[in-house]
């Protein structure tokens, strides 16, 4: 990446981050956090302008993704593991406190942090996936599912049916998604829009269909999303992708049973307390939080919530970066306005 944004490395016993960094090392880190099957350079339209505004900004690789360490057990992808992993970038950093942004399995992260370290938390921002204090899972989500949308004779699990499948045919997963990286890649990267509105996602079909992509094996070829990723952003994931495989990223669906138990152990501190964004996408049909009950154990246990909706699709800060950064920056200036823009804040 250009415009200041570098490479950088973590390495201790027991894992290895690889980030990107950029900002002044003295001023307040935001911390950007990503989801599946994503990058660090998912946030590229993010960290450059957070940068710009005075931030000490750091977006990591995931555990199993781009440059950190890749494992090859389900258990090691819980999220009790990648928030030690944030914790340990954080004290490497040498900061007290951050801002936290996550997405998609990003903002269970986040949350987690925020229910097990809110001391470490200056303030969270989350896109997509809401807050579940009893921790993000296909049993806590499929009570809230939309029956309007999904009758339970059709959907029993409603748009989380495929978490299911995971659970029952991994290998079949893996394979379908590792068959053609790049066809993979232009499946799932596309952006939403107003068409899906009303209609069940792709995703609650998954078993019925005998796997993704319809049970075929591979994904099918279709044009690449340029309002999403552009060819040279296309080949970076591509190639992560192949190099590292599929098996950890949607290991991140196999610790159900884990991560349920790691929010029981916070319960004391489900209610949080600091300043919280939550980022609605308009047309995200999975994480349909707009006129859902989705959103509403969020609502429930946030004090300081703030509510945006962006007209996009699940890939929200790619597909609709100015957005995102406006209503990040609006959010720390009326929220967080002592670290506004980015005043030093450290200390550790």
């Amino acid at each position: 990446m250009s415009d200041g944004v570098e490479r950088e490395v973590l390495e201790t016993k027991r894992h290895r981050t690889a980030y990107l960094a950029a900002g002044d090392p003295s001023r307040t880190v935001m911390i950007f956090v990503h989801g599946w099957p994503e990058l660090s350079h998912s946030w590229r339209h993010q960290l450059p302008v957070f940068a710009g505004l005075g931030f000490r900004v750091i977006a990591p690789d995931m555990r199993g993704y781009g440059g950190s360490s890749v494992y090859t057990r389900h258990e090691d992808y819980a999220l009790e593991h990648a928030v030690a992993d944030m914790i340990e970038l954080l004290d490497h950093l040498g900061a007290e406190r951050a801002i936290w942004v996550g997405h998609d399995w990003g903002a269970p992260a986040v949350w987690s942090i925020a229910q097990h370290h809110p001391e470490r938390c200056i303030g969270i921002a989350n896109l997509c996936v809401p807050y579940q204090p009893e921790g993000f899972a296909a049993e806590t989500c499929i009570p809230l599912v939309d029956r309007r949308v999904y009758p339970e004779e059709d959907y029993p699990a409603g748009q989380w049916d495929y978490q299911l499948f995971y659970r029952e045919n991994f290998p079949a997963a893996q394979a379908s998604m590792e068959a053609n990286v790049v066809n993979t890649v232009r499946a799932l990267f596309r952006a939403g829009g107003k068409a899906g509105v009303g209609k069940p996602a792709v995703t609650s079909a998954i078993r019925r269909a005998g796997g993704w992509f319809g049970g075929i094996g591979e994904a099918p070829p279709v044009p690449r999303d340029d309002r999403v990723l552009s060819a040279e952003e296309e080949a970076l994931y591509v190639e992560a992708l192949t190099r590292n495989g599929f098996f950890g990223p949607n290991s991140w669906y196999m610790n159900a049973s884990a991560n349920l138990a790691f929010a029981l152990k916070a319960k004391e501190t489900w209610r949080l307390k600091m300043p919280v964004l939550f980022l609605h996408g308009a047309y995200d049909f999975v994480c349909a939080t707009v006129d859902t009950k989705l959103a509403d154990p969020m609502r429930a246990h946030v004090d300081a919530l703030t509510e945006g909706i962006v007209e996009s699709g699940h890939w929200m800060a790619q597909e609709r970066p100015h957005e995102v950064n406006a209503a990040l920056s609006e959010w720390i200036m009326t929220s967080l306005p002592h670290v506004w823009p980015g005043v030093p804040l450290r200390a550790r």
